[in-house]
């Protein structure tokens, strides 16, 4: 970690935001024209799902680079999830139809297809030998590292996303836009299952990670230079901006966004009223809503998942995951011949939401509850092996302010962590 370059960084002053001024300025002295003049230039967003200020951070370097590069294009670091649609992605942007069609016109939308052979590129291949060192032992199998083959067509790469506590890599942001932001599906699933594996509990919120070494390792594998702007969040705005190689950049903003994104508690609660942020609608990204506050669920409670604008499982994945329902780690552990052959990413994603628990004598046992009051029918929570309420006999109003009964209110949950001290 200590022969990482430095990072350069703008922080906003205790209750202020970086300015578009700020972010310029950092612009022009992390990224300067003599660089990258002439050049084509890819740009890697996420998608809706994370809060941040990506428009104030692209459209001051569409500024700067605007009329001195090749191509200045966007490429949106979907994961695995649904693609978004022009102007979706132009309001990601923060762009006006006027200035989508004026000024920024020449900038291509791409979105990623990660299920698509024929948007990806082989760049390598992990032996078993290999995979079991990432993973400290926990998983043996080759695994091919595949990545959208646009960023080929380019001479640099830039990065511009948040961090926050991540449930399967400790912290998001850095390598993670590539992997899995814009990768294939073979080190997609296995660093999702390596995650599942080491479960939520244990990884959420911690710096260094084996899911991060595996990530840096599939990013240093994309040989072409490579710009970040990694932006520490506070209510939707930029509390801190910084700059440099993904790891570089990455590894100051997550120790930022450890004390920007935590809070600390001195107990569990037994009944958590957990409601899902609207830029989640799917339960896919909606189970953030429980990654988050897991940490404070007491054992044998209750976390309420309050989402009533939450209809679907997940249009990706919820195919799979009908078939197999929300279970602990071991119930597929133990059960692993049954499990293998489902997509390892879609079993991660199933182990997170329902939390901890055991599996015993062919007898699962949660730690604690999880219930869904979501546009989700009844019916299909019962499927999924989760518990149900209905949302319109939920008066959220009334939770609040209850920590000393031990009932906790999140209102807006899935980027925050909750810990116990």
């Amino acid at each position: 970690m200590s022969s990482l370059p430095p990072a350069s960084q703008v922080i906003a002053s205790p209750g202020e935001w970086v300015t578009p001024q700020q972010t310029a300025r950092l612009i022009e002295e992390s990224l300067p024209l003599s660089t990258v003049r002439g050049q084509r230039v890819l740009v890697i967003v996420p998608d809706h799902t994370r809060t941040a200020p990506i428009g104030m951070v692209f459209q001051a370097l569409h500024a700067h680079l605007t009329g001195k590069v090749a191509a200045l294009d966007v490429l949106v670091a979907l994961g695995t999830h649904p693609p978004m649609t022009e102007e979706a992605i132009a309001k990601r942007l923060e762009l006006t139809p006027e200035q989508r069609h004026g000024p920024f016109a020449n900038v291509r939308f791409i979105n990623h297809e990660w299920k698509n052979p024929e948007a990806l590129r082989q760049i390598g291949v992990w032996s078993k030998l290999d995979v079991l060192e990432l993973s400290d032992g926990q998983i043996e199998k080759e695994v091919a590292v595949t990545v959208n083959r646009k960023v080929f067509d380019y001479d640099h790469l830039v990065i511009i996303g948040p961090v926050f506590p991540h449930e399967v890599a400790g912290f998001s942001g850095g390598n993670k836009y590539f992997f899995p932001g814009i990768s294939g599906p073979e080190v997609l699933d296995f660093f999702h299952w390596l995650g599942a594996v080491v479960t939520n509990m244990e990884t959420i919120g911690v710096k260094w990670t084996a899911v991060r070494r595996v990530i840096d390792r599939a990013g240093a594998l994309i040989d072409r230079p490579k710009t970040c702007f990694a932006i520490v969040v506070d209510r939707g705005q930029a509390a801190g901006i910084y700059a440099g190689t993904p790891e570089a950049a990455w590894t100051v903003a997550a120790d930022h966004s450890s004390q920007q994104h935590i809070v600390w508690h001195d107990r569990p609660y037994h009944t958590i009223l957990s409601c899902a942020a609207p830029i989640y609608d799917e339960l896919w990204t909606g189970g953030k809503a429980m990654y988050k506050l897991e940490p404070v669920l007491a054992a044998g409670g209750e976390l309420i998942i309050y989402a009533p604008h939450i209809h679907e499982v997940s249009e990706t994945h919820g195919k799979f995951i009908r078939e197999v329902g929300y279970h602990c780690r071991d119930y597929f552990v133990k059960q692993w011949d049954r499990f293998k052959d489902y997509p390892w990413g879609s079993l991660a994603h199933c182990t997170h939401v329902f939390g901890s628990g055991t599996f015993i004598d062919s007898v699962e046992t949660p730690r604690a509850r999880v219930t869904l009051a979501t546009g989700i029918p009844e019916a299909v929570c019962r499927e999924i092996n989760l518990g149900y309420r209905d949302w319109r006999q939920i008066n959220v109003a009334s939770y609040a302010g209850r920590q000393s009964e031990g009932i906790l209110l999140e209102p807006k949950a899935g980027e925050t962590l909750h810990r116990l001290r």
